[in-house]
């Protein structure tokens, strides 16, 4: 497998782990403790990523996302960072989007 085989299936385990969780009613299956520590490596990697001046690529895939899992993961990325809401006001137009 080349190097860039390997980076395509990086996080093919996880994923898989997750919609077998997702699919069969028990996402207690993933526990917490691998599920923070994937989203803590994921945040820190787009955060890095932006931050370095890289193009804007979506952090989701919208498509197959809904705004309730968004708005729910986000809220709780908030609490656990001890942010609120005027806190993020301030970060939410630094780009300039």
């Amino acid at each position: 497998m080349s190097a860039v085989q390997d980076q395509a299936a990086l996080g093919d385990d996880f994923v898989d782990a997750c919609a077998r969780a997702l699919a069969s009613g028990r996402p207690s299956d993933v526990s917490d403790a691998d599920l923070a520590r994937v989203m803590t490596a994921a945040v820190q990697l787009y955060a890095a990523k932006r931050d370095g001046g890289d193009a804007a690529a979506p952090p989701v895939l919208a498509d197959r996302i809904t705004p309730t899992e968004i708005v729910v993961t986000v809220s709780d990325l908030i609490r656990a960072a001890g942010l609120n809401l005027w806190d993020v006001s301030m970060w939410f137009n630094r780009s300039g989007r």
